[in-house]
């Protein structure tokens, strides 16, 4: 199976790949579905089931508006984040959903929409969807999978649904693991980027790979640009106030006056964490993120390559291609061999691959050998294995907002420490993998996106 890069770096909103971004999808599916089935006239009855994780935190996830706007027709790569919530809020004043835009169908959202606290086999982020006629009869029902990172498991066809049909597509170069793709890099004498860059151009022109791409960078750009500006309260209940603006204030002010070597190296420090910030507090509000693999974390690629476009002004578009293309070699391997979602295997799959993502897109443009990028990745996915995922109030605010920062500084530490060494090291990337793979496992359901255990229940809500 290929992963695409584009998969992996997808526009959509906040604030959750697989809480929000996935069950908009999941609606949107299943009304072009009935649309293609020639059914949508028939509907009379629409029920709506969410399960697992989806259910214990999804209120705080906006799980429930994500679903219904995508049955109303909206994608979450296109959709205004700052109408999204009227379109939704309509449908639960007037009681009417219009369904694919089109037909019109009742819908009462305490009776239509339940959460069931229990999770289906398969993952635990499960929803179901019924269609029933005026006489109450299925016209047709399905469970979709959200899988993290916004990818979606179409149960009914028993396979991933996304834009980019990968999986049944022969590449030139395939690798399942870390080791093969050095294997491959040093027998073609091909970087990881070039690697990837050839695959992706058994799917698509690669013009259009490119295009895309430059599509990523300016949505991630304009989610740092509205990040470092907007302030207030973000919503949900927990009262966090955004700080990105006023921390860029500041920094902004102390770069006028800074004369001695620490105080500028510090700030450098600081300019990676407000950019880290800035993001996810966009995400933690609905705004347009980039899932990266996931919203949740969301801010640590955009901000490792602020950071060095800040100290290379020269910087082209082909410097971030080749960061992304690096950094989604990698996780894809983490989206195969083990898990991108929190719900799943806790917060290493997210923070951890998106931290392993920007060591190794960075390492790639600072110069690094493939064996000194597996490397970078390698120390950024190592140093969070066993990271919980326990949003207070189920919300993707505390920890999660200064988890991204923290992350990103951990990914460029990882990437200097491996360009100090030659790529040589103890534990390879593979068995970083597996163990994330296996401590998702053996971690507790209560630490991973239920809200049911660490710090979601050490905080006092107020």
């Amino acid at each position: 199976m290929t992963i695409s890069t584009l998969d992996l770096f997808k526009v959509g909103i906040g604030p959750s790949s697989s809480h929000t971004t996935g069950p908009m999808r999941a609606g949107l599916a299943f009304a072009r579905d009935l649309r293609t089935l020639g059914l949508s006239a028939r509907v009379a009855h629409l029920d709506i089931r969410l399960y697992g994780s989806l259910a214990a935190t999804g209120i705080g996830h906006a799980t429930d508006l994500a679903v219904v706007g995508g049955l109303l027709g909206h994608d979450p790569a296109t959709v205004d984040p700052d109408q999204f919530e009227a379109y939704v809020a309509a449908v639960r004043l007037d009681g009417v959903l219009r369904l694919d835009d089109a037909v019109e169908v009742p819908f009462d959202w305490r009776r239509d929409l339940r959460m069931v606290p229990v999770a289906l086999a398969r993952h635990p982020n499960a929803l179901r969807l019924t269609a029933r006629d005026g006489d109450g009869q299925v016209l047709h029902r399905n469970t979709y999978f959200s899988i993290g990172g916004g990818f979606i498991i179409d149960a009914n066809r028993e396979r991933e649904a996304g834009d980019h049909p990968a999986a049944d597509t022969p590449v030139p170069y395939p690798y399942t693991s870390a080791a093969e793709l050095l294997a491959l890099c040093r027998r073609h004498d091909l970087s990881m980027a070039e690697i990837v860059l050839a695959n992706e151009a058994a799917l698509r022109p690669e013009s259009d790979t490119r295009t895309a791409l430059a599509t990523v960078w300016r949505a991630m750009q304009a989610c740092v640009t509205r990040g470092l500006h907007r302030e207030g309260i973000l919503p949900g209940g927990l009262n966090t106030p955004r700080r990105a603006a006023a921390l860029r204030r500041r920094l902004e002010d102390a770069a006028r006056q800074q004369s001695d070597v620490v105080s500028r190296t510090l700030s450098e420090m600081d300019w990676v964490n407000l950019y880290a910030l800035a993001v996810n507090e966009e995400n933690a509000s609905g705004g347009r993120v980039v899932t990266a693999p996931t919203n949740g974390a969301a801010g640590i690629i955009p901000a490792v390559l602020h950071f060095y476009a800040r100290n290379q002004p020269g910087m082209q578009q082909a410097d971030v291609d080749t960061f992304l293309f690096t950094a989604s070699a990698i996780g894809g391997l983490c989206k195969r061999n083990a898990s991108i979602s929190g719900a799943e295997v806790g917060c290493q799959g997210e923070v951890g691959v998106a931290c392993a993502m920007a060591a190794a897109g960075l390492a790639a443009l600072l110069g690094g050998t493939p064996e000194q990028i597996e490397n970078a990745a390698e120390i950024g996915l190592e140093h969070n294995l066993g990271l919980t995922c326990d949003p207070v109030g189920g919300l993707v605010q505390v920890p999660c907002i200064e988890r991204n920062a923290i992350a990103s500084m951990k990914a460029i530490n990882a990437a200097r420490m491996a360009l100090h060494g030659d790529g040589r090291h103890l534990v390879s990337l593979d068995q970083a993998i597996r163990t994330l793979r296996e401590t998702g496992r053996d971690m507790l359901s209560k630490y991973k996106e239920t809200s049911l255990g660490g710090l979601a229940v050490s905080v006092v809500e107020c």
